[in-house]
């Protein structure tokens, strides 16, 4: 996953000639273009030039005054007018210079273009270009974007996930049979629901109101093996299972239901804490005078949001094993927990693809240890078992999500204080139209 960087390419140009944006070479050469021809007015008589009387009357002359001088070629000249030809559609619809500045980060331009067009930084080139814009009638420029105040439909939705798990997992406490397994198709359905509800709206959702996204199948499989997984592959390591899970934490199929209890609860602080991640990242690029500095000044503030998520996930953790009495599970969760947080911040961010090629590769992972324990059983195939069995041997069956978990979860945040650290990654929605 090394060229995840490249992988994600947020506000793809959609203006026209926004696609063939010049090169710093290219921009910096209009700068030194010759200059505009004399007009023909104001040139001086030549000494040898013969007096209009003594010409012949078949010549026609035009008076000096009545002369047109030759338009000039002002796009040449203009280097920043150029530049806005380009960007036509994003400074038309920008409602204020930082959106520009960010339209024009995702294109490419740096600190060292913007000097090119004889500005100090980005920030001060775009904002030339939003006092140059044509708009329809003289309003004032807007006010620095701001992150949208809490709501009490998205509160009440990121509310709603942990509410009908702990419901869910209480039914399946107090009924035994086939009772017991309608109560927990019920739960899963209704969890699934919410959660679903919870990630379209609020600041979990995405900008563009599109759906939570491709990855629902493989975060599905990540949170089911975090509670039929571990059980599972002890029971194959040791010879089993020999029946189907219970739904006890003392049968043949152990199942473990506080971290996903965990997780569950955890949606209305993940939701609170990317608002507020939100909320500080659009107040520091208003603040902000130069790409660098701005993300020299997100980067701690994502690791701080990071680490805030964690820190409330563990509690619900130790809350959530206390009432089940049931071993929580720190590292396994916390694991799983990092990995599907920062994945919905890139996701909510306008970056898709990583993630769902890190959940995927995850996953897989978890799947593939599985399946290697029961291949192995197969004559001749025994060695492809070893692995899986010497880790859980040595350190558990959890081991196995939490190293999966834990190298994908690290390399997202990698590429995360790459991408979040951006300016265009903080710029606010384009109006709807």
């Amino acid at each position: 996953m090394n060229d995840l960087g490249e992988l994600d390419r947020p506000g793809t140009p959609s203006g026209p000639g926004a696609a063939d944006a010049p090169s710093e070479k290219a921009l910096g050469s209009a700068t030194t273009a010759s200059p505009a021809p004399e007009p023909a007015a104001d040139r001086e008589p030549s000494a040898k030039q013969e007096p209009v009387a003594d010409r012949e009357p078949s010549v026609k002359q035009e008076p000096a005054a009545d002369r047109k001088p030759p338009s000039p070629h002002r796009g040449a000249a203009d280097p920043v007018k150029a530049l806005m030809h380009r960007h036509r559609e994003l400074c038309e619809r920008a409602v204020d210079p930082l959106e520009i500045a960010a339209g024009l980060e995702a294109h490419g331009i740096t600190e060292r273009t913007a000097a090119r067009f004889r500005h100090r930084d980005v920030f001060s080139l775009a904002e030339e270009m939003y006092a140059r814009v044509t708009r329809d009638g003289d309003a004032p420029a807007s006010p620095a974007p701001v992150a949208p105040r809490a709501r009490a439909d998205w509160v009440l939705l990121t509310l709603l996930p942990g509410a009908l798990c702990a419901a869910a997992v209480t039914a399946a406490h107090l009924t035994h049979g086939r009772p017991r397994l309608f109560a927990v198709a019920a739960g899963i359905l209704a969890v699934g629901l919410a959660l679903r509800a919870a990630l379209r709206r609020g600041p979990l959702g995405r900008t563009d109101h599109t759906a939570p996204g491709g990855s629902t199948l493989w975060i599905s499989w990540l949170v089911a093996y975090s509670v039929l997984g571990n059980g599972l592959l002890h029971s194959a390591v040791t010879g089993g299972p020999d029946g189907l899970p219970t739904g006890t934490a003392d049968g043949p199929w152990p199942l473990t239901a506080a971290p996903v209890l965990a997780l569950a609860l955890a949606c209305a602080p993940a939701a609170w804490i990317a608002h507020l991640f939100t909320a500080r990242g659009r107040r520091r690029l208003a603040a902000s005078r130069g790409l660098e500095d701005f993300a020299a000044a997100v980067r701690p503030l994502l690791l701080g949001t990071v680490v805030l998520f964690l820190g409330a996930l563990t509690a619900l953790l130790a809350l959530s094993a206390a009432f089940l009495d049931e071993p929580a599970g720190y590292a396994e969760a916390l694991a799983l927990g990092a990995l599907l947080f920062i994945a919905r911040l890139l996701t909510t961010h306008g970056f898709v693809y990583a993630p769902a090629v890190v959940l995927t590769a995850t996953a897989t992972v978890q799947a593939a240890a599985l399946a290697t324990v029961f291949i192995a059983r197969l004559p001749g195939l025994g060695f492809l078992g070893t692995p899986v069995e010497t880790l859980v041997t040595l350190w558990g069956a959890g081991s196995i999500p939490t190293l999966a978990c834990g190298a994908a979860a690290l390399t997202l945040l990698v590429h995360a204080t790459r991408k979040l650290t951006r300016a265009s990654a903080h710029a606010p929605p384009a109006p709807a139209r």
